[in-house]
C-alpha cells in the first residue's frame, strides 16, 4: 500500500481508517441543526432548554467553561456553536474537561463487558466498542451523559453523502473520490453490524432494549462518530503502535471548524483543554480545526464543506494509476509497455505507489512530494538508467533542485516528467461529469447559485476547489 500523505490529519486527529476519522474537533455544519430524536427515553426528553441543562450539568461533572464564552445557536456558522461573551488572549483556557468526563468504552456504564468481550469485537475500523457503549447510553434510563445527549444533532438530519440516495451522490461528486470513499464505508457498516454488533446486543438483551437493535441507528451513530469523535494522539515514540480508539468529548464537540481556527484541543494526563491560539474578539466565535481537511474530506466526514477560496487546506487527487496510465497512452510498441510494468512494478515494490493511492497536491504544496517525485524519476528515466536504478537497489542523496516537486518547481522540472504530469491532471479532469468553466459560471451567478440546493452548492465547492489546483498544475506543466 503507498504511504499517506504527508498532511493529512492534524495534531489530534484520527486514524484513517476503514470508516472516515474521527477528528481533532467536534462536526459541524447543517448536520448540528437538531436535538436526538429517534432514540426514545431520556435522550431528547423534552428539556425546553437543552443549553441550560447541560451548562447545569458541566458544572456537576467538573467540566470548567471560561466565563469568557458561551454555548450559543446565535452568531455561529451552523446550528450550536461557541461564542467569545468578552475579548479573549491567545493561549487563554476556553475550557477543561476531566477524564472522567468523556465517554469511550472505558468510561460507559458496561466498560467491564467490553473489556471482557475485547477479543469479540475487534474489527477493522476499531469502532465497535464505543458505538457499542453508544447504543447502551443512549437508551439508558439514567445514563449519566443525558444532558450532553441533548446537544447532539438529530441523527435524521446528518448531512453526511452516506445518507444521501446513491445517484445523487455520484452525479454531484463523480471525480472528487467522495463516492468511491463512501461506499467502502457503507460496505464495511453493514459488515460490522451483522457480523459482530448484532450478535453482541443478541447475547445481551437485559442492557440493549429492543428498539436500538437497528441497523439504521448504527448506520447513524457510525456517521456522528466520524463527526463528532476525537481520537487521542499517540506519543512520537509510539507512531508504529495502532491508534488509540475514538471517544467523545463534551463541549469540545460543539465547536465548529474552519481552517483559519482560534483554538486547540490539548492533552494532559487529568484533562483536555481547549486553549485559544490567537486573539478571539467579543461576539466571535470560536473554532476549532479538525486536522488540515480537504473539502472532500469535510464533505465525507462531516457533512459540510468551506465555500473557495477559504479552504487553504483544500486538495485535489491524481490516482497513482492514473499516472500509469498516462505514462502507457506514451508508449509506441510492446517492448515500452513492457519495460514500463517493470518499472511500475519496481515502484509498488519500493511502496512508492499503490493502486489504490494517489498522489495529493494542495495549493501551495505536494503532500506526497516523495512518492510522486519517485514515480516521475523512475517513469521518465532512460531504460539504461532505469536497468543501473534497479541495480542499485535506487540512489542516494543526489536530488537536484529543478527535480524537487514543490509547486514553484514545478515549472523548473525535465520535459518528460512535465508531460507526464500534464497527461495525468488532462485523464484526471476528464474523471468529473461537467468542466471548470461550467462551474465557474455556477459560482459567479449568485442568483442562479441560491437557487441550487444545499448539497448541489457543498459538492459545486468540492469540485471547484479541486479543479482550480488541477488547472493551476495544468498552467505549470504547459
Amino acid at each position: 500500500m503507498a504511504t499517506q500523505a504527508k498532511r493529512r490529519r492534524g495534531p489530534s486527529s484520527a486514524r484513517a481508517a476503514v470508516f472516515a476519522a474521527p477528528s481533532e474537533v467536534s462536526g459541524a455544519g447543517p448536520s448540528h441543526c437538531a436535538r436526538l430524536s429517534q432514540v426514545a427515553g431520556p435522550v431528547g426528553g423534552g428539556d425546553p432548554d437543552p443549553v441550560a441543562g447541560f451548562l447545569s450539568w458541566c458544572r456537576c461533572v467538573g467540566l470548567e467553561l471560561s466565563p469568557k464564552v458561551a454555548v450559543s445557536r446565535k452568531g455561529t456558522v451552523a446550528g450550536y456553536g461557541m461564542v467569545a461573551q468578552d475579548g479573549v488572549e491567545p493561549g487563554e483556557l476556553l475550557f477543561a474537561v476531566p477524564r472522567a468526563v468523556l465517554l469511550s468504552q472505558h468510561t460507559c456504564s458496561i466498560s467491564g463487558l467490553l473489556e471482557r468481550e475485547r477479543g469479540a469485537l475487534q474489527s477493522q475500523s476499531g469502532w465497535v466498542p464505543l458505538l457499542l457503549a453508544l447504543l447502551h447510553e443512549l437508551q439508558a434510563p439514567a445514563s449519566r451523559w443525558s444532558p450532553y445527549f441533548a446537544l447532539w444533532p438529530e441523527l435524521g438530519s446528518l448531512e453526511h453523502p452516506m445518507f444521501w440516495p446513491e445517484e445523487e451522490r455520484r452525479r454531484l461528486l463523480q471525480g472528487t473520490g467522495v463516492p468511491e470513499a463512501v461506499e467502502k464505508d457503507l460496505a464495511n457498516i453493514r459488515s460490522e453490524y451483522s457480523s459482530i454488533v448484532l450478535p453482541f446486543m443478541e447475547a445481551h438483551p437485559d442492557l440493549f432494549s429492543p428498539r436500538v437493535r437497528s441497523p439504521e441507528l448504527y448506520h447513524q451513530l457510525v456517521a456522528l462518530v466520524m463527526a463528532y469523535s476525537f481520537q487521542e494522539p499517540l506519543e512520537e515514540e509510539e507512531d508504529e503502535k495502532e491508534p488509540n480508539p475514538p471517544l467523545m468529548v463534551p463541549a469540545a464537540d460543539i465547536l465548529n471548524h474552519v481552517a483559519n481556527h482560534n483554538a486547540n484541543l490539548e492533552y494532559s494526563p487529568n484533562c483536555l483543554r481547549m486553549v485559544a491560539t490567537q486573539l478571539i474578539p467579543k461576539g466571535h466565535e470560536i473554532f476549532n480545526t479538525y486536522g488540515q481537511m480537504a473539502n472532500w474530506q469535510l464533505i465525507h466526514m462531516y457533512g459540510f464543506v468551506e465555500p473557495y477560496p477559504d479552504n487553504t487546506d483544500d486538495t485535489a487527487d491524481i490516482q497513482m494509476v492514473t499516472v500509469r496510465e498516462a505514462a502507457v497512452q506514451g508508449t509506441k510498441v510492446e517492448a515500452e509497455r513492457l519495460l514500463l510494468c517493470e518499472r511500475w512494478d519496481y515502484l509498488c515494490k519500493l511502496e512508492m505507489v499503490g493502486e489504490e493511492g494517489a498522489f495529493v497536491i494542495g495549493r501551495e504544496e505536494v503532500l506526497t512530494e516523495e512518492e510522486l517525485t519517485t514515480t516521475l524519476k523512475v517513469l521518465c528515466m532512460p531504460a539504461e538508467e532505469f536497468r543501473e536504478f534497479k541495480d542499485q537497489d535506487g540512489w542516494g542523496n543526489d536530488e537536484k533542485e529543478e527535480d524537487s516537486l514543490t509547486i514553484r518547481n514545478i515549472p523548473k522540472l525535465k520535459e518528460s516528467w512535465r508531460q507526464l504530469l500534464r497527461d495525468s491532471v488532462l485523464l484526471t479532469l476528464k474523471t468529473y461529469a461537467t468542466d471548470l468553466k461550467a462551474e465557474q459560471d455556477l459560482l459567479s451567478n449568485k442568483a442562479v447559485y441560491a437557487k441550487l440546493s444545499w448539497r448541489e452548492q457543498q459538492a459545486l465547492q468540492v469540485r471547484y476547489g479541486q479543479k482550480m489546483i488541477l488547472h493551476q498544475l495544468l498552467e505549470m506543466t504547459g
